[in-house]
């Protein structure tokens, strides 16, 4: 039975949200008839939804019979964000006495008002490291400008702030999910923001005179860093090779894209391509071990519809595992074929924190690093609603080593670590052309089991609700 609710894991991994009813069908069909089946698990570092709700009591075909009604629907769903299943709801206060409590490892959503400003309480100890994200969904077709975004801060009781960050919509003006993320470091020699107690997540828009009056959805997340066994020693990253490399050649795979953090399509090194409409957000994750390097660039094809050009049309974003941002780039869209790259990043290594550069400070720790790549809506004025072909090339170098020996575990446990479902679930480009390949039967390898006819009912509707979307 454990060994079904591994592959509706697996299947959640390899196939991004959109899959996760048939992930949770085939967790569901652990349960035997007539008794209520166990919930499908969810992916690591949470997927895009539940793996699946508790099976019902009668025969687990049903669980399938329910996913193919759904899977028109899910077809002609419109491009949006998807947050996290598990993600709590909770409610932003006008000020720290009445701030609600985050927990560590948690997934929160909220709503942001246009003159809000929201608080949001957590208990820190003396010995972690604490890291939050905040996601704001504005709705779309809403008029935003470039300055326009999210501010947000961690203070400690007394108001002091220990660190803050910023993220806004770019030259684009496209609404679209931003992410800005800020942290409270333990360090020796560090006076400010050292203490065990109460500090406070601030949240507030950016501009919130030129912001549109629509509330913006939330997603925040807060994770836990723990302490090192040794000192460190606070040196700066050595030199690393900043040459731009080339990117991966080859007929790239298509891998459909997730619709939000939480359930991001697992990619390794190779060429992957999507469809992607103008508004449209799509969410990969890449796994990246100690000592690993990651490029990325990110192709858009060529139309012969319509004439014009969109500013800063594509977008292409690279965010750590606690999804603080490492870089972005964008390139305007004339109907010609675009492309846009990420600058070179550093190597995964615990002392790039000390770095002054931003983009090297956020390669601190092993883990899925996030490629977010975005259509900006203007794109349709001028050039239709699409679909367009998306490709993205990855680069991944550097040898796989040794973790600077935490102390403890993070919270979420395997945040910074690159799990053995990683790297199933990111097999090298080659499975097909729509996307399935071999993941499914890899999925059943590592969960050691053999369940037969029942099991494979499920992997083929997998298949065929994939190809379906692949169509």
């Amino acid at each position: 039975m454990r060994g079904l609710a591994a592959v509706g894991a697996v299947l959640c991994l390899t196939a991004g949200p959109q899959w996760t009813g048939v992930a949770g069908a085939v967790g569901a069909s652990a349960g035997s008839a007539g008794s209520a089946g166990s919930a499908g698990a969810a992916g690591p570092a949470g997927s895009a939804g539940p793996a699946g709700s508790a099976g019902s009591a009668g025969p687990a075909g049903s669980a399938f019979t329910d996913v193919l009604a759904g899977s028109a629907a899910l077809a002609d769903a419109p491009p949006g964000y998807a947050f996290a299943g598990d993600a709590r709801r909770i409610d932003g206060a006008d000020g720290a006495a009445d701030a609600a409590w985050l927990k560590a490892g948690a997934t929160y959503r909220s709503s942001l008002p246009r003159d809000g400003t929201l608080y949001y309480r957590l208990d820190l100890d003396a010995v972690s490291t604490t890291y939050v994200s905040v996601t704001a969904v504005p709705r779309s077709g809403g008029e935003v400008t470039a300055v326009d975004g999210i501010r947000v801060s961690l203070r400690d009781a007394d108001g002091g702030a220990c660190d803050s960050g910023t993220a806004n919509f770019g030259a684009a003006r496209s609404p679209r999910p931003v992410t800005a993320w800020a942290k409270r470091e333990v360090s020796p020699g560090a006076t400010r923001c050292q203490e065990a107690g109460a500090y406070y997540l601030v949240v507030e828009r950016s501009r919130p005179q030129d912001s549109p009056p629509d509330a913006w959805d939330l997603e925040l997340t807060t994770a836990a860093e723990p302490g090192l066994t040794r000192t460190p020693t606070r040196n700066t990253p050595e030199t690393w090779d900043s040459a731009t490399p080339e990117p991966p050649a080859g007929t790239p795979v298509r891998r459909r894209g997730g619709d939000g953090f939480a359930g991001a399509t697992p990619i390794g090194e190779g060429a992957w391509r999507d469809d992607i409409r103008p508004g449209q957000t799509l969410f990969y994750k890449v796994p990246l071990d100690w000592g690993r390097q990651v490029y990325a660039t990110a192709d858009l094809d060529a139309t012969a519809e319509g004439s014009g050009y969109a500013t800063a049309a594509l977008q292409l974003a690279l965010h750590n595992p606690v999804r603080g941002r490492v870089d972005s780039a964008g390139a305007g869209y004339s109907g010609r074929r675009a492309t846009v790259g990420l600058d070179p990043v550093p190597p995964v290594a615990y002392d790039n924190r000390y770095a002054v550069a931003g983009r090297v400070s956020a390669m601190r720790f092993a883990g899925s690093y996030y490629l977010v790549a975005h259509l900006a809506e203007q794109v349709a004025d001028d050039f239709g609603d699409g679909p367009f072909t998306l490709t993205l090339r990855v680069r991944l170098l550097g040898t796989a080593g040794a973790g600077p020996g935490y102390a403890g575990e993070p919270v979420p446990r395997d945040l910074f670590t690159v799990t053995g479902t990683d790297r199933v679930a990111t097999a090298p480009q080659g499975e097909g052309e729509d996307g399935t390949g071999n993941l499914a039967m890899k999925a059943v390898a590592v969960g050691g089991i053999g369940t037969g006819s029942l099991l494979l009912a499920g992997l083929g509707v997998w298949t065929v609700v994939a190809r379906r979307r692949g169509a």
